[in-house]
């Protein structure tokens, strides 16, 4: 029996420029005027189209027109073929479109349009984040030792930035955990066993996010709080409400939330522990810097409607630094105030958080 044969590969996609310069390789996208073109001799590069002649490719791609929606109906399918400032696609069906470069949007590979626009992705696809962590162990009189683990992840749906947003989820976690053990100096007889103190601050939460429009968003969101600082065995919230993403772009983006909620505080003096129903006013910054910094702010403030002493705030400032590939070093500041704590504790609760973080892709 012959063995069967083997597809041949397909022809490389060629790039002419108006110099005369060819390049052959491969088409992977386009946004606008350039197109990102990788081949063997230069690697992966962005060419403006008025510096293009013709560009042909076997691939098969999805454009996306400017300023029309985005739908099934709306998007053209097929190989693409650029020449004289015009987009020819020839579709499966045969059908040849036109398409002048002053109205690409984007050219999109086709297994990425239907992954992101047309499949319902999985419950693990398109998480980013990252995973820090970091211990400072003192043995001498005092032994003390502390510990600060956290998680910060994020899915946008579409996770492509040339795609109308549809959905986004979030979860994040920080944990700070200490025990000092102070002996009695001078000891006593019989001897007087050592004083431990304790820290543990915690704060978890998960945000889920409908867009219905581009910038708008309606949003279901609860958080978990527990602060031996204040007295706080736990404050648990459960609320929706709606966003605006004010500001997003390659560098930076600034969203601003409200919304209504109910909220439990349980304190180590029963007697302080409060039902409540109120808002959360917040905002969040991200941007990028140079050399790959990122700077991460966020600020909310709590009121409650049914004892408005009972308000509370909080805000956090952090840079990431990268150090080799995806490990980077975390400094972050966190400060967190409750107006009404258990009594005997302070209001004001403020750390300073320096870690290793690892970055998921």
């Amino acid at each position: 029996m012959r063995a069967q044969e083997k597809t041949p590969p397909p022809a490389p996609d060629v790039l002419l420029f108006a110099n005369g310069d060819q390049l052959t390789g491969q088409l992977e996208r386009g946004v606008g005027s350039s197109v990102v073109f990788k081949s063997d001799e230069t690697g992966e590069i962005t060419v403006s189209l008025d510096k293009v002649k013709s560009l042909r490719s076997s691939g098969s791609f999805a454009v996306l027109r400017k300023n029309v929606p985005v739908n099934r109906g709306s998007v053209i399918p097929g190989t693409v073929h650029y020449e004289d400032k015009v987009l020819t696609v020839v579709t499966p069906a045969g059908e040849t479109r036109t398409l002048p470069e002053g109205q690409i949007a984007y050219i999109i590979d086709q297994p990425t349009f239907h992954r992101e626009l047309e499949k319902a992705p999985g419950p693990l696809y398109g998480w980013r984040g990252s995973i820090n962590g970091g211990a400072t162990i003192v043995r001498s009189t005092d032994n003390g030792t502390t510990y600060t683990a956290g998680v910060a992840l994020v899915r946008a749906i579409p996770s492509v930035p040339f795609l109308p947003a549809r959905n986004r989820s979030s979860f994040d976690l920080q944990e700070t955990y200490g025990k000092l053990s102070q002996p009695v100096i001078p000891q006593t007889v019989p001897p007087t066993p050592p004083t431990i103190a304790l820290t543990s601050i915690f704060h978890s939460d998960a945000e889920r996010d409908e867009y219905f429009s581009p910038k708008f968003y309606a949003l279901a969101q609860t958080s978990f709080d527990h602060n031996y600082a204040q007295g706080l065995n736990l404050q648990d919230v459960f609320g929706s409400g709606i966003g605006w993403t004010a500001l997003k772009s390659g560098r930076q983006e600034l969203d601003v939330k409200a919304e209504m909620q109910y909220e439990k505080q349980t304190f180590q003096t029963a007697s302080s522990d409060q039902n409540l129903v109120g808002s959360t006013f917040a905002e969040t910054y991200s941007r990028t810097l140079p050399h790959k910094l990122v700077v991460n702010e966020a600020a909310s403030a709590l009121p409650a409607w049914n004892d408005t002493s009972a308000y509370s705030a909080n805000a956090s400032l952090g840079l990431v630094l990268p150090v080799f590939k995806r490990l980077g070093l975390t400094v972050n500041s966190i400060d967190n105030y409750l107006n009404n704590p258990s009594a005997g504790y302070k209001k004001n609760s403020f750390q300073f958080i320096t870690a290793v973080a690892y970055t998921l892709k």
